[in-house]
């Protein structure tokens, strides 16, 4: 049984669902989601680094995980249970 996923930083919402997926894309929208957020700006510039850090040292699978890991997806509450997750395995395959 799955459990409710929590991100890390669920305050900062990134827009995925029915974006384009090209890897700069991604990063590019998960920048402008922490540069909007309400953190303070010394807390948006540590989540930044660490995100940025995080997000690129992988392929693009491990991009697309460390972005549901950190941020809220917009749309995920709309999404049907596994769907996202069954995009991902679509990528890895």
């Amino acid at each position: 049984m799955a459990t409710e996923h929590e991100p890390k930083y669920p305050r900062i919402n990134v827009e995925m669902i029915g974006e384009d997926g090209n890897a700069f894309s991604i990063l590019g929208r998960a920048f402008k989601a922490i540069r909007r957020s309400d953190y303070t700006p010394e807390e948006r510039e540590t989540i930044r680094a660490q995100f940025q850090a995080t997000a690129t040292g992988g392929d693009y699978n491990h991009l697309l995980r460390t972005v549901m890991e950190y941020f809220t997806i917009d749309g995920e509450q709309d999404a049907e249970p596994g769907e996202l997750e069954g995009e991902l395995e679509e990528v890895e395959s």
